[in-house]
């Protein structure tokens, strides 16, 4: 279930701080935001894979730390981020 290239590098272009970041807490959460939408629906229909769900798990608990990480070293970027990915806080 891994993000096609073309979807990957539409998401990292919306994200980026400058022409090849790859690799800002931005791009990242965005990554995993969207691993993340892909992974829930997932789950939605296969109620036992719990493999799948533990990934899930670790998946949020990443994307929620680099939300504080990025909450603490620049507020302005963590609230347009917020904006951008359709997360609330």
């Amino acid at each position: 279930m891994p993000l096609q290239q073309e979807k990957k590098q539409k998401i990292i272009k919306g994200n980026r701080l400058h022409e090849a970041d790859t690799g800002s807490p931005e791009v990242q959460v965005a990554l995993l935001s969207e691993k993340i939408n892909r992974l829930s629906a997932h789950l939605k229909d296969h109620k036992k894979d719990n493999h799948s769900r533990r990934g899930l798990l670790q998946m949020v608990n990443k994307r929620r730390r680099l939300l504080a990480y990025l909450k603490k070293k620049d507020e302005k970027r963590y609230t347009s981020l917020l904006e951008k990915v359709e997360l609330s806080k």
